[in-house]
């Protein structure tokens, strides 16, 4: 792990930054004049497994943390907000350390993530996490910044890849850093994030260690979480060539009860291989309702119904929030929808059906009109 105080090294920003726009899609990051698409669409946007293990070799200390695993106090809750299309999720531990991972788009500002935090009585970030720097993923990092080090209790450290990006909302982010002086580190896989609380560990699986280019989504934070029994898997906007790395170098590691699904939803992730290693009794997708980019793809809903894996859309049930003892666990969601994927995969399509049953418009002096043939 590096450690940087104050910010990271990056492009020159300022009001000439550049506009990252991948030609196999539609990811575009925001340009410095407020005009953007939303970021992202499809092409853009440790611990031994005991089972394997013969008994008779099984040693005092692996007992001692079985069991221990086992008899774990308090509880762990992992909120994840409905931020429309973009990411932003809230980890309190029993001892209420906070990891708050991503925070919105751009367009926000950060003001849903800071009233979401407010309502719970959140006046601190102990961890604050960038996936990677598109800016439906670091869109708050700045407010939440700035909210924290002047009207609450500071931010603790702040983790990324360490690799940039050219966009205003990057710019932003580290001047925030430098500003309020806070801790900077980059994490690559293997390295864990230092949680004081420690009945809960985070492992980073992503980034790949040394040098990894400079793919954005190849290089998205990944963590796997523990606590107890239980396991919670997130990977940001990893794609399928992060995810196939991941499951060759991490295997069993991956293995978890929740899984926030990879890039809203994306066919790009949620590949078949990592769903095998991860296999989720639960997911989670962080999408908007009326998607431009289609998320989640049918292809990700249609794997997660032929699972059986129990889902929920933010873009349907609004915020999602697991809680669990180590054992048993519980969601709760903001509204009240099936979690069955293929009712969610029917639910999409009817407001598609929807939007494609509107009359054509068109703009007149007088406004919006039907267009009539």
């Amino acid at each position: 792990m590096l450690v940087l105080a104050g910010c990271v090294g990056g492009p020159d920003g300022g009001d000439n930054a550049t506009v990252e726009d991948d030609l196999s899609g539609e990811d575009v990051d925001e340009p410095d004049d407020g005009e953007s698409d939303e970021d992202d669409e499809a092409g853009t946007q440790d611990e031994p497994d005991e089972d394997t293990e013969d008994e008779e070799t099984t040693t005092d200390t692996e007992d001692e943390e079985t069991t221990d695993a086992a008899t774990v106090d308090g509880d762990l809750e992992i909120h994840h907000i409905d931020v429309g299309q973009a990411d932003a999720t809230l980890l309190i531990t029993p001892s209420d350390e906070t990891i708050l991972v991503d925070t919105g788009d751009w367009r926000q500002d950060g003001s849903d993530v800071i009233d979401y935090l407010e309502s719970h009585d959140i006046d601190r970030i102990d961890h604050l996490v960038a996936t990677h720097p598109h800016a439906d993923h670091i869109g708050g990092h700045a407010a939440v910044i700035e909210h924290f080090e002047t009207d609450g209790d500071g931010i603790g450290a702040a983790y990324d890849s360490g690799i940039p990006h050219t966009s205003q909302t990057y710019e932003n982010y580290l001047d925030a850093v430098e500003e309020y002086d806070v801790e900077l580190l980059l994490v690559e896989e293997g390295d864990e994030l230092p949680i004081d609380d420690e009945s809960v560990s985070a492992l980073v699986t992503n980034p790949p260690a040394g040098e990894s280019g400079d793919d954005l989504h190849y290089n998205s934070v990944s963590l796997a979480l523990e606590f107890g029994e239980f396991r919670y898997v997130t990977t940001g906007d990893a794609e399928e060539d992060a995810e196939q790395r991941m499951v060759e170098e991490w295997g069993d590691d991956l293995e978890g009860d929740v899984y926030q699904a990879g890039h809203h939803g994306s066919s790009t992730s949620s590949t078949e291989p990592f769903v095998d290693a991860v296999s989720p009794e639960i997911a989670v997708i962080s999408s908007d309702y009326d998607s431009q980019y289609g998320h989640p793809h049918d292809e990700v809903l249609e794997e997660f119904a032929d699972r059986g894996i129990e889902t929920y859309w933010t873009g349907v049930h609004g915020d999602v929030v697991v809680t669990t003892d180590g054992s048993e666990i519980d969601v709760e969601a903001e509204t009240t929808f099936s979690t069955d994927a293929e009712d969610l995969l029917e639910e999409k399509h009817a407001e598609d059906d929807a939007h494609s049953s509107l009359p054509a418009m068109v703009n007149t002096p007088a406004g919006l009109i039907p267009l009539v043939g």
